[in-house]
């Protein structure tokens, strides 16, 4: 029983250690061109602001910029546990320009943004390239073992020692036999230090506290402002639906009063009428009150209330739970109206023959991913409905990052703090 543990716990270290190699070389394949395109346009936008085209261009490469970032935010949080939340300032809807310009280089979370860029091209790419190079190093030294000295007539050198035949490419795989074994230790470390790198120049310390406190208020008057809009529409829909039918039917039922005895066929075809009403209105509430709050998510949960509104949807979707148990009741209500917004956008917009959903929860963060296989070219961005997504979650603390190149596919993750 020791020997099986002791060999499931170096198979479990192994897996660990190749699949930070694998992370980090995506990593640096991803930031040194990532950063350098962002910080290379935003510099260029920035320098044509005095002649008005950057006017015009800096929303546009700065709202990428806040993508790219936030998509490090999330692998840090999926990849390494490090969680780094976003604190950019909201903009107004109807904001020309200049104001979206100007209100985004005044951001302290922008220039946060800017400087992370060539830290992360530089120090950033070197973590993530040492946590790969440091296991992929020892397979060299182990092919020239196995007789890929011969290719090099003239000698080889493998770190510092140099292969001329076949006892030296031993030592060469004796090299990386060790080199291997500091792998074992510092590839997952050279990882995590790479995203806590990503924090500490992505996170704040008192700007981030004071945008903090100006991020709850700012969300504080969104939750108000919805919980008002939402009022509104109940009453409305009430006032134009079921209440009028209900008015009827109770017009419909006193000529029936008057009619019984007198036209007795009349006040057979009002009744079938005021049937026929009654049935409408108590459709439209039921409508209603799935637009509240979902009996199936009341009764059923976050996973199977999914699972409905997917089985409603136009196009085929495939929805993957692993949620062991309940979240808080507006977590959840949250949750469901984000995915069904979401999944409403993908369905009208994307073009998309087919739609996935994943719901999970780990390290008290409550995420729902949606992806689909369209056009992509989503964008959080005012009008957007990713937009209206983003503030209902901003009320929970919770966080909405997109990945949508042309082309497609469209990837929508959203994450809720949960108990």
């Amino acid at each position: 029983m020791t020997i099986d543990t002791r060999t499931s716990g170096v198979r479990t270290a192994g897996r660990g250690m190749g699949l930070a190699a694998v992370r980090g070389l995506a990593l640096a394949l991803i930031s040194l061109p990532g950063a350098v395109l962002c910080f290379s346009l935003t510099a260029l936008s920035i320098g044509l602001i005095p002649i008005g085209i950057g006017l015009v261009t800096t929303p546009y490469v700065l709202t990428g910029v806040r993508t790219f970032a936030n998509w490090r935010r999330v692998l840090a949080a999926e990849w390494g546990g490090v969680r780094i939340p976003p604190a950019y300032r909201p903009l107004p809807r109807d904001a020309n320009p200049w104001a979206r310009t100007f209100g985004m280089l005044r951001d302290p979370a922008t220039w946060r943004d800017l400087r992370w860029l060539p830290v992360d091209m530089t120090a950033g790419f070197t973590t993530a390239l040492l946590a790969a190079a440091l296991l992929i190093w020892p397979l060299e030294g182990f092919a020239l073992a196995l007789g890929l000295w011969r290719v090099f007539p003239d000698g080889y050198w493998y770190g510092f020692v140099p292969v001329t035949g076949q006892a030296s490419a031993l030592g060469a795989a004796a090299l990386a036999l060790v080199i291997l074994f500091f792998a074992h230790f510092f590839t997952p470390r050279l990882l995590q230090a790479h995203f806590r790198l990503t924090r500490a120049m992505l996170g704040g310390d008192q700007e981030q506290l004071a945008e903090r406190v100006r991020v709850l208020t700012e969300t504080r008057r969104d939750a108000v402002d919805a919980s008002a809009a939402e009022l509104r529409r109940i009453e409305r829909d009430l006032h134009d639906g079921a209440q009028a039918r209900l008015v009827a039917v109770g017009m419909d039922l006193g000529t029936i009063e008057a009619l019984l005895d007198k036209d007795p066929d009349r006040a057979r075809e009002l009744i079938a009428q005021a049937r026929t009403s009654s049935v409408e209105a108590l459709t439209e509430l039921r409508e209603l009150v799935r637009g509240i709050h979902p009996p199936v998510l009341a009764e059923r949960g976050l996973g199977d209330a999914v699972r409905a509104l997917a089985l409603r949807l136009p196009v085929p979707t495939e929805v993957n739970v692993d949620l062991p148990g309940r979240v808080e009741a507006p977590v959840e209500s949250a949750a469901y109206f984000a995915v069904s917004e979401v999944l409403a956008n993908a369905v009208k917009h994307s073009g998309a023959d087919r739609i996935w959903v994943d719901l999970h929860r780990t390290d008290g963060m409550l995420r729902a991913t949606v992806t689909d296989n369209g056009k992509g070219g989503a964008v959080i961005g005012a009008g957007s409905g990713l937009a209206g997504v983003e503030r209902r979650l901003g009320t929970f603390d919770g966080v909405l990052a997109v990945s949508s190149p042309a082309g497609g596919p469209t990837m929508v993750t959203m994450e809720i703090p949960c108990a």
